[in-house]
């Protein structure tokens, strides 16, 4: 069974940051590539950074510069290193997983976590 368990959300200023982590079942974590979503009320879930088991990455064109998604496949977890926060990156966040690239990143990802609340005040 994949678990994806997320961590590190919270509330925080705009111009602060947080870091996200994601803790994947080891099973599924080293042949999978993982992914950060979001979905903010009244939107679609879009896309926030990918990453593939070889370390091709992909961020959404509103976060570039700003957040950092990185793998440690020791610990079979990914994070998202987000710096300068502003209001609209409130949103919740998800992690996801799955062996297709072309997967994450079109929203067909197979496995996803709980989310965890992102809130960034003005």
């Amino acid at each position: 069974q994949v678990q994806l368990v997320e961590s590190g959300g919270g509330l925080v200023q705009a111009g602060g940051s947080l870091r996200l982590s994601c803790v994947a079942s080891a099973n599924i974590f080293s042949s999978n590539y993982m992914g950060w979503y979001r979905q903010a009320p009244g939107k679609q879930r879009e896309l926030v950074a990918a990453i593939s088991t070889g370390g091709r990455i992909n961020y959404a064109d509103s976060v570039k510069g700003r957040f950092t998604i990185s793998r440690d496949n020791g610990k079979s977890t990914v994070y998202l290193q987000m710096n300068s926060l502003k209001p609209e990156d409130t949103a919740v966040y998800y992690c996801a997983a799955d062996s297709s690239y072309a997967a994450i990143v079109a929203d067909r990802a197979g496995y996803w976590g709980q989310g965890t609340q992102v809130t960034v005040s003005s």
